[in-house]
This record gives C-alpha cells, structure tokens and sequence, in this order.
C-alpha cells in the first residue's frame, strides 16, 4: 500500500527535471538521492546517515506507515536525534532531555516544561523534515526545496518497471572512500574491466579496441552506445545511460546470457566519500543461472562483490586527488591523455560537469589519503549497515566461539574418556582426532568468512598471478 507521499507523486504528471530551472547550472540540491535499501533499515530504531555533508536520521513513522528522514539535530540544544528512540508514541525521541516529534517534524512534548506552557507548538521546537518515497525498493530523498519535490523526476531505471517481476536482481551496497562522480566516471569506463578486475570478473585475454558513441546529451545527463560490445563483440550492443546526477547503468542482452543490466547510483556523503548501491537485474534465457542465485545467501555474494569493488578502490582514492592537484574538473583535459573512444564517455561526463557547474562541496578540498589498510575495511562500510551481512557475522562470532568451548570442553574430559574406555584407547583417539580435525576445519572456514566481513584483500585478484 503506497503512503500519501507516493500517492502524490504518482498523480504528478508534469515532472520536473532534476537540477532547477537554471539552464547552465545543476544545482545538487534539487535532486532525489537514494540513501538505503529498504530491506536493510530496521523499523524498530533510527538509523544515522550523511548526504551532501548534512547529517540525517531515517526513522519508521508508525503511525503513517512510512519512512521519515529528519535532519539529525534535536532544536533544543543539537543532539543527534539518531541516537534516540521511536517511543511508545511513535514518535522520535532526543537521547538528550526526551523532546519527541511525530513524522512531520512538530515537537509533540517538553517534558521539562510546567503544565499549561506550550513551547512544543513554537515553529522553533520544529525538525526539518525532509520528503521521501521509495522506488524499486530503494529509501530516496529529496535535499531541495520541499515544495518542487514531488514534481521533480525521481532517478529510475524505466526498464525495470515495465516488467518488475520478470527480472532477478543482485543488490549490493558499500560506502566508498572516494567521491561519487569518481564512482561514476569509473563504472562509465567499460574499458576498464579486462584489466582493473582480472581474476573476478574481467580478464586481460578480452582486451580490443573500444569504440563509444555519445548519442544524445543534455543538462540531465547522456546516452551512448558500444556497437561491438564487450568480450570483442560475443555479447553483443552495450547502451549506456547517465540519468543526472547519481545514476547510471549499461543496457546489454546476448544469446548466450539473455538481458543484463548494470545499475549504479552514487549518493554523495561528503568530499571524498560516497554510497555505491549495485543492482545487477539479470533476464536470463535459461531458469538455472536464476536457480543459483536464489540460493545463494545474500551475504555470500556480497563479500564476493565487495571484492570486485576493491579492486580499483585504492588507486581511484588517489586519483581523484591528484586530480585536484592537477586544476581539477575544469582542467581534466589537460589533466588526462585521452586519445582513444574508450574514453568518450569519461569525457562526456567531465564535459557536463564543467559546462553545468556541478559542484556538490564547492570550495572543499579532499582530506588527506588513507592508507591502505583504513581503504579495505569492509565492517563499518558494510557489515554494519546490512542486515543479512550483520546477521550472518554476528551467527558466525557465535559458532566460533561455540566451536571453541565444545573444543575445549571435549579436551578437558578426554583424559578420564581415556581411562574409562581403557579397553577401546585407539578408538577413542581416532575419535578425538576426527572431532578435532572437523572442529578445527569449520572454525578455519568461519574466521574466513568473519575475516572477509572485516577486511578486504591486500593484493587484488589481477595481481596474484
């Protein structure tokens, strides 16, 4: 059932585009931006989040049934309101002194107030609420102007919603230590796959020649075209779209695989660092790769995909300051050497950057690098924030530790199992032995996969061999 939010903008026919009305400017602010996989927020309590340097709070609004986001201060005196509480009331509760707020932001109590004052109805004691919607299972919200919201167009991928349930989706997300336009000029680079992921999923034996085409482009973003396709032509046209300012996707179908999508919407948090949400809708030609995925636990796939991630994580953090140091967007032509049609679109994309003035922290510089160990952590990046990855961690910490007190516990006892079965001593061993020999190969595999939830890959895949 959709909420009034929804129900409104589903009645607006005369969608604006994103960006405002200025025709030589994108403003970043009038824009929907995807913060969360709604299959990953927790009803039950507020969740923390930080889009264009503004810190947020997304709660479950109860008594509307529906998701609210608040700027994460409390007017009283600034607390972070996402580290309070949905009370009893359904209302939003400050940690600091209990102020509470219902989903349009008005201040409901004071409790420290005598009866009969009424504080809470001043337009001080208000929370900025910010408009939400969800759409192909992704929490958006709007930044801008809350009075062009609703006619403003929500970023979508149009193909999905013709048929929604004849497609089978891979959804992932990560939050990324580099800046959202770094994520999509990247990902727009097909070129860079046979080389940059070797070993997951590109291989240097399909590098060719790569010829793109822009066929149209405006303030709301571009289109292209890739005739040949990539694996040297077997898989068929590649279109390409970039729907400003957060969304991209290629557009691919083959006779071996069927249709594929990949969907990419970069979320910027601050200078530096975005959120990435993944989705890889597929329309196989045959049931059994859909089978597969299925049962595939989501948390499996994701450490998979975050190792394809980390393969150009660490050199994109520093290219895009070397960049900077290099005059930034505005002079990325002398920047960077781009001499082939493999890079159309990278140019493309910098091109628009520079002639709509797109700057979402204007005047901000990048914080110094990280080092490598800080840009492979996976926990706080991901773990934390999914809910089947947390699970899944949480369930493996426990069987590890489980493991090692049975471990512990049957070694303890061993020596009075000895005396007791003193006749049957060689099958008690080979007993003892073969417990320990499983016990101890579940645990190695359980800190393997707790170790991937925490940490990526110090060498990548390409680099192994």
């Amino acid at each position: 059932m959709m909420n009034l939010a929804e129900i409104l903008a589903e009645k607006t026919t005369n969608k604006l585009p994103a960006g405002g009305s200025e025709s030589d400017r994108f403003d970043t602010q009038q824009a929907w931006y995807p913060l969360h996989y709604e299959e990953d927020l927790d009803k039950s309590k507020p969740t923390s989040f930080t889009l264009l340097d503004q810190d947020l709070v997304i709660w479950w609004d109860k008594l509307n049934s529906t998701w609210r986001v608040f700027l994460d201060q409390c007017p009283h005196r600034l607390a972070r309101l996402s580290e309070g509480r949905i009370n009893e009331n359904g209302w939003l509760e400050c940690p600091y002194h209990g102020w509470a707020f219902s989903g349009n932001g008005n201040c409901q109590i004071i409790p420290q107030q005598i009866e009969g004052n009424q504080a809470e109805k001043s337009k001080r004691a208000c929370v900025n609420s910010l408009p939400t919607i969800v759409k192909q299972g992704l929490l958006f919200v709007y930044p801008g102007n809350p009075e062009l919201a609703f006619s403003t167009q929500i970023p979508i991928v149009e193909i999905l919603e013709k048929s929604p349930n004849e497609w089978i989706c891979i959804n992932t997300f990560r939050d990324l230590p580099y800046d959202a336009f770094t994520l999509l000029e990247n990902v727009l680079d097909s070129s860079h796959i046979p080389y940059t992921h070797h070993g997951t999923i590109g291989n240097r034996s399909n590098v060719a020649p790569v010829e793109l085409a822009i066929t149209e482009s405006n303030k709301q973003g571009f289109k292209g075209i890739w005739e040949e396709g990539p694996r040297k032509g077997k898989l068929g046209k590649q279109y390409t779209t970039f729907i400003a300012p957060t969304l991209m996707y290629h557009d691919l179908t083959s006779k071996q695989f069927g249709r594929t999508l990949t969907v990419v919407y970069a979320t910027p948090i601050s200078k530096g660092k975005c959120r990435l949400f993944a989705r890889f809708p597929f329309k196989f030609s045959s049931k059994i790769p859909g089978l597969f995925i299925s049962l595939t636990p989501r948390w499996y796939s994701h450490i998979n995909q975050n190792t394809i991630l980390e393969d150009d994580q660490i050199f994109l953090h520093h290219q895009e300051r070397y960049l900077e140091k290099a005059g930034g967007s505005i002079d990325f032509t002398k920047a960077f050497y781009l001499p082939t049609k493999a890079d159309a679109y990278v140019f493309e994309f910098r091109k628009w950057i520079n002639q709509y003035q797109v700057e979402p922290f204007p005047q901000e510089k990048f914080p110094p690098a990280l080092d490598k160990e800080t840009l492979l952590e996976r926990y706080h990046s991901h773990t934390i924030h999914c809910k089947s990855c947390s699970k899944a961690f949480s369930n493996i910490e426990q069987a590890r530790k489980i493991l090692l007190i049975i471990l512990g516990a049957f070694w303890t006892l061993m020596p009075l199992t000895t005396v007791w079965l003193n006749s049957h001593r060689l099958l008690t061993v080979s007993i003892a032995t073969g417990i320990t020999i499983i016990s101890g190969s579940v645990w190695l595999i359980l800190t393997d996969f707790s170790q991937k939830m925490r940490q990526g890959q110090t060498i990548p895949k390409r680099n192994l061999g």
